[in-house]
């Protein structure tokens, strides 16, 4: 079965239908059933995504990607520099 992934705005938008839900004093076993499927990873999301407006979590998983690219890149640069120190030193 393929998982299913929420986009940051979908995400803020349950956080924030939680905060009302909580509000109002309802407890987990009787929210609604389209958060059936968000139940577990409501703390991890609350932690990421706590106090984010949508263009700013949007903003947050594009700088998160390209951080990503960007350490890839680096790790690759240093796997290339190493192997020409290794030749530099005739240890082939």
């Amino acid at each position: 079965m393929k998982r299913r992934r929420h986009t940051p705005e979908q995400i803020i938008r349950k956080l924030r239908e939680a905060d009302r839900l909580l509000a109002e004093g309802r407890q987990f076993l009787r929210w609604p059933s389209s958060w059936r499927s968000a139940r577990r990873p409501y703390h991890r999301w609350r932690a990421q995504y706590g106090g984010l407006k949508a263009d700013d979590a949007k903003r947050l998983k594009e700088l998160t990607a390209e951080n990503a690219r960007l350490k890839r890149l680096l790790a690759e640069a240093e796997l290339e520099k190493d192997a020409l120190r290794e030749l530099a030193k005739g240890n082939f």
